[in-house]
């Protein structure tokens, strides 16, 4: 018998003993993140001392949580979306300075493959929902206008659906295009006022939000998946402050830096102009600024 193989299983050292079984791992980061997993999850165990119908409940709402995933839907990312572990690591892994735009979460409901617009263009195809204007400026640190960035936006319908949820109702790729800034870092397109939305509730995840007392909205925003050679990938969102929702997003992805003010405008000269029917609008700016990519850094030629 190895070494690492012997000792006997007690409460008192469970920990070691399962996490020197794994002492032959070929993969060493493998090996570290277990022997962290399985120290947190030995120090629950210990504290909430589960009885054994608990544990099995437990087990069987894992169970549960794996039976309804499918090509369409992923209940367990959606498990660590309301555990609010997917902002968690998004925000370790998304650190950028003072002064730069913050990252959040994707959502489930991005698509490849969305149309390239020309600028101003609108990205409702029903023509259904309140008008809106969405426009601003994307900046490195520095304040320098960016031209070149790709700009992929996305937003549910007035209803709080996005297309691929409602497939054979909305047209495809409503509400989605791509925009690629200028020499001035500006941006600008037409859209609606988007509302707020449940994430999928119809399953285990939604009925464990229920015992916790907790609703399953999401706050109206607007997301944006924002690149340029040499940057950091920006995917973020913007948010109505005014959202009876903002201050309790059911997967934790508001920040109070994305935060944008979605004004009502009535003025029939400006709604002409911008290509609205009617006189009442409602406008929204919002700037971006984006970090350059460590590795650009590191590779960059010593200035003469």
């Amino acid at each position: 018998m190895d070494e690492h193989e012997s000792g006997y299983f007690t409460e008192e050292t469970s920990v070691d003993v399962v996490t020197n079984r794994n002492k032959n791992a070929e993969n060493q980061r493998l090996r570290a993140v277990m022997e962290v997993i399985t120290r947190k999850l030995h120090e629950a165990v210990k504290e909430i001392e589960p009885t054994d119908r608990e544990w099995m409940e437990a087990i069987l709402f894992l169970t549960k949580t794996g039976q309804i995933c499918d090509d369409y839907r992923q209940e367990f990312i959606l498990l660590s979306d309301v555990l609010g572990v997917s902002m968690l690591v998004d925000a370790i892994q998304s650190r950028r300075p003072s002064g730069a735009t913050e990252n959040t979460v994707l959502g489930p409901f991005h698509v490849g493959g969305a149309p390239d617009m020309a600028m101003g263009s609108n990205i409702c195809l029903d023509q259904k929902g309140e008008p809106m204007f969405v426009h601003g400026c994307i900046r490195d640190l520095d304040g320098k206008p960016l031209e070149g960035v790709r700009i992929d936006v996305w937003q549910a319908n007035d209803e709080g659906f996005y297309d691929v949820q409602q497939r054979g109702v909305q047209p495809e790729f409503n509400l989605r295009g791509v925009f690629k800034t200028q020499s001035d870092g500006r941006y600008w397109f037409k859209a609606i006022k988007p509302r707020y939305y449940p994430i999928p509730d119809d399953g285990p995840v939604g009925q464990l939000l229920g015992h916790l007392g907790r609703h399953p909205y999401r706050p109206a925003h607007f997301h944006y998946l924002i690149t340029l050679d040499g940057y950091d990938k920006l995917t973020t969102h913007i948010f109505d402050p005014d959202d009876r929702y903002i201050h309790s997003d059911a997967v934790f992805g508001v920040k109070q830096s994305l935060m944008a003010e979605f004004k009502r405008k009535e003025d029939a000269e400006q709604a002409a102009a911008h290509g609205f029917d009617g006189s009442v609008f409602y406008d929204v700016e919002y700037d971006f600024v984006l970090v350059k990519s460590k590795t650009t850094a590191l590779t960059r030629p010593a200035q003469k």
